[in-house]
């Protein structure tokens, strides 16, 4: 057996880190029996955040413990370029075997026209819609997620494979599960206690939004109508049911590691790249600072690991590398000397908590976002029981998580010294108004140059049109034209 212990990554897509039995949600009591046993076996960090509520800025800056500014990493569009060094360069370097099954994401340019434009556009503030998701489904048993189940059994034969070697391993495994659209198989919904669903105190008309910025998000994302009670029962039943469903392929990876004798020498990871609105605040999708959307799971188990910990210090996606390379005894100073990795990376391990041995130095995490359904430049900090949003340009934003963890208050107005110290801490360690300039010029100078080719070819109204009308699955009927009204208000942001 290696020397080193292997890793063991399952990286979920959209899952809301508070949806399980062991977080203590009612409803999920038995949906989430592999999970709560990876808990009871190791560590659970109850708030453990993305640094992007978005996929491939999340992914990016996870993969290359960076956060998403460092390398322009501003929109589903923008990952990361070809050649930047990642987590898993750094594992092959030092001998270790690598695989990575399922959809990576972190990579630039690979996202569509609405992702691209939505983003370049957002601070035109043009208010009509750039989505639309479909109504939740229940199918037979069997009918979904057939993708995820395959990429499973690949992962489940990866693992077979590295054991031919006496080298150690890493793997990892993400799957589609659970981003919308909203389908389960009827097996997966009768695991979730429905009475226990909980229904949001925040469903509000477009009129109660207490913040523009909000707003803005909310017509964007076509949550601009107030969800009924009803709606979102169905919408959460179904998304649970998909946790549910990826708890079965957690579980099959699990088994397969106990099988192969690999357990006393192998870290498992469990978390996902961002969380899902699921009605939360009357909106669905991510893109969004509140808990339901930045909020991730984590859970850990291993060598030295302690059995059955809950540590409540904030941590972040970002702090995934460092805490890799402890792991695995690697010294990533080796690599910061040559010219193609950064000299320092942003997280901060968190193996010492995981093995009792020190405390977190670091007690606040930052989270961004600079693309579509969002108007500006969005920060937010964790600290403590406090949760601060700085939207540039925008009002700001204060939750006191630990007493309303739904966020139904903001404090911003009420807590002005509490306000005044969080922001201190944000801009002390990032250039906020900065890092929004530079994204924005970006955006600017991307739409001009994509804007010129779109009226030399002839289809810049048409999808214009289409990206502002929900840009999928759209009906002839829903497209409403590109508007004289729309044109200006680009033509006034452009010339700002």
């Amino acid at each position: 057996m290696a020397s080193q212990p292997n890793i063991v990554l399952i990286h979920a897509e959209s899952m809301d880190g508070r949806k399980m039995g062991c977080m203590g949600h009612p409803a999920m009591q038995n949906a989430t029996p592999n999970m709560d046993r990876l808990a009871n076996e190791g560590v659970i960090f109850t708030n453990a955040y993305t640094n992007c509520p978005v996929c491939t800025p999340s992914r990016a800056s996870m993969w290359s413990g960076k956060y998403p500014n460092y390398d322009d990493c501003w929109n589903n569009h923008e990952g990361l370029n070809e050649g930047t060094p990642t987590y898993q360069d750094t594992f092959e370097s030092s001998g270790y075997q690598t695989a990575a099954i399922g959809p990576i994401d972190y990579a630039y340019g690979k996202h569509s026209i609405r992702d691209r434009i939505g983003s370049w556009t957002r601070a035109a503030n043009i208010r009509r819609p750039l989505c639309r998701t479909t109504l939740p489904q229940v199918v037979e048993n069997g009918q979904a997620n057939g993708r995820d189940w395959e990429r499973t059994y690949q992962a489940i034969h990866q693992l077979h494979q590295f054991t031919n070697s006496d080298r150690p391993f890493w793997l990892y495994l993400t799957t589609g599960l659970v981003h919308p659209a909203f389908t389960a198989e009827k097996r997966h919904m009768h695991l979730i206690n429905e009475n226990e669903i909980d229904i949001p105190s925040t469903l509000m008309p477009l009129e109660a939004s207490h913040n523009e910025a909000i707003a803005y998000q909310r017509i964007t994302k076509n949550c601009d109508k107030q969800f009924s009670e009803n709606l979102v029962h169905q919408i959460r039943h179904t998304y649970f049911a998909m946790i549910s469903a990826l708890d079965e392929m957690v579980g099959r990876v699990l088994q397969t590691i106990d099988d192969l004798g690999l357990r006393d020498n192998t870290y498992v990871i469990f978390s996902s790249d961002h969380g899902e609105m699921a009605g939360d605040q009357n909106q669905i999708l991510k893109r969004s600072m509140y808990e339901a959307s930045s909020h991730v799971p984590l859970i850990v188990c291993g060598p030295d690991v302690q059995k059955g910990k809950t540590i409540d210090t904030p941590v972040s996606l970002v702090d995934f590398y460092p805490t890799f390379m402890d792991m695995a005894g690697i010294n990533y100073a080796n690599f910061a000397s040559t010219s193609s990795y950064p000299q320092t990376l942003d997280g901060e391990s968190f193996l010492p908590q995981l093995t009792g041995t020190d405390e977190r130095q670091r007690n606040w995490i930052m989270c961004e976002y600079h693309g579509d359904r969002c108007a500006t430049g969005t920060f937010m900090l964790r600290q403590g029981d406090w949760k601060y949003v700085k939207h540039i340009g925008f009002d700001s934003e204060l939750f006191n998580i630990s007493k309303d963890p739904n966020e139904t208050t903001d404090l911003i107005k009420e807590k002005t010294n509490i306000a005044q110290q969080l922001d201190q801490v944000l801009t002390r360690n990032f250039d906020c108004e900065g890092i929004d300039a530079r994204a924005k010029q970006y955006d600017k100078e991307s739409f001009i140059a994509w804007r010129k080719k779109a009226k030399a070819g002839g289809t810049y109204h048409d999808t214009m049109a289409r990206v502002y009308s929900g840009y999928d699955r759209l009906c002839i009927e829903d497209i409403a034209p590109w508007a004289d009204e729309s044109e200006q208000q680009l033509e006034a942001w452009l010339t700002e």
